[in-house]
């Protein structure tokens, strides 16, 4: 489903905040954000969920840290999913949906998949133990000044820095890059794809066209802990929203479907996660 918002505008508009007013929701806001929550979907039929606290409406709120990375933020959403196969990539897709609506709102956000008390949000929040919980965001109100500690942050991972288009997209093979004439109408989409944000702003996605069909991978390094390959799905899921949402924006045709046999080599670091099949 298209979510009603413009999609490029608010991907480029979009930026990782930690520093935030202290003042909650505006009841306007929080009314908005909560019927938005309701009408979440993604395409891959999996059941995500999203979860909304203010720290001083639950018991445990003066023990829900973000060791010390979030600054004066009250509310916080948080999204879960089931142990499935593509549960985290939905997770990511859908959660990544709201944050471009809250940044279409005003509001800030910013994904934190570890720096934050894991038990304690579990608790505020009514996790189970049969859910995956993968991430977390504070969402509010922005101040201007940033945090010594945000500073810090976003010039040590270089928050602002994206991969060139020839190291993620590729046609036939991971040997040859896909220039942007032969993307024809999908330039836009693989572009906003390339945009989007990933933990670490490790930007984990290669995609490569073959035959009518865009294919996904995620990619991770050699000693990547399972947790760390847990949330490089995510991060493809928040990459197949900035991509879906824009061939959606451009009214183009497709689905998204596993593939048995995609017929293209891949390295031990990386996995084939779905496809895109355009449709004319």
């Amino acid at each position: 489903m298209k979510i009603n918002i413009p999609i490029e505008e608010t991907i480029k508009k979009r930026v990782s905040t930690r520093t935030y007013d202290s003042k909650r929701l505006s009841k306007i806001d929080k009314e908005k954000l909560v019927n938005e929550i309701s009408r979440l979907t993604n395409p891959f039929g999996k059941n995500v969920r999203v979860h909304l606290i203010e720290k001083d409406t639950v018991s445990n709120g003066e023990k829900l840290g973000t060791y010390g990375v979030i600054k004066g933020a009250n509310t916080f959403l948080g999204v879960t999913t089931d142990k499935t196969e593509l549960g985290l990539v939905a997770a990511g897709y859908q959660f990544e949906n709201l944050v471009l609506i809250a940044t279409n709102m005003g509001l800030a956000t910013v994904w934190l998949a570890a720096t934050f008390s894991r038990q304690q949000f579990e608790k505020a929040m009514d996790i189970q133990e049969d859910e995956l919980f993968p991430a977390i965001s504070p969402i509010g109100y922005a101040t201007v000044k940033k945090s010594i500690t945000e500073s810090l942050m976003r010039k040590a991972m270089k928050s602002d820095k994206r991969k060139p288009w020839e190291e993620i997209f590729f046609q036939d093979s991971f040997g040859n890059t896909l220039s942007r004439k032969d993307a024809n109408e999908y330039v836009d989409p693989l572009e906003m794809l390339r945009l989007a944000p990933s933990a670490t702003n490790a930007q984990p996605w290669r995609v490569v066209k073959k035959q009518g069909s865009y294919h996904f991978f995620e990619t991770h390094k050699r000693n990547a802990s399972e947790d760390e390959k847990m949330i490089k799905k995510v991060d493809l899921g928040i990459a197949l929203s900035h991509f879906h949402q824009t061939a959606l924006e451009h009214g183009l045709a497709g689905r998204f479907e596993k593939l048995e046999d995609i017929k293209i080599d891949i390295s031990e670091n990386t996995n084939y996660i779905i496809s895109w099949k355009v449709e004319k």
